[in-house]
């Protein structure tokens, strides 16, 4: 069903998710353990980390799609001149 390298990509995924959680708890411990910056501070801490995660997967998600567009125009434009130099060889 999956081969050696999803094997690979779904354990370093698991590896990295287990680091953000473990990121996450330990901020949220560290927020809620400081007790003279007012919970108004708190929250406003909390929600830039929150809206930062996700700007940061947002930039990963964009940067993977232009490179798989990249990679298909690639794709295209080699399978296009290997189409075009099958037939010059072949009319001749």
């Amino acid at each position: 069903m999956f081969n050696s390298t999803s094997q690979d990509n779904l354990l370093i995924m698991m590896f990295n998710l287990l680091g953000v959680v473990v990121a996450y708890v330990m901020l949220g411990l560290s927020l809620y353990m400081s007790t003279d910056v007012p919970l108004s501070t708190k929250g406003y801490w909390g929600i830039g980390i929150l809206m930062l995660t996700v700007s940061l997967v947002n930039f990963v998600k964009y940067r993977f799609d232009q490179r798989l567009t990249t990679d298909r125009i690639t794709q295209i434009e080699a399978a296009k001149t290997e189409k075009l130099l099958s037939d010059f060889v072949g009319d001749t």
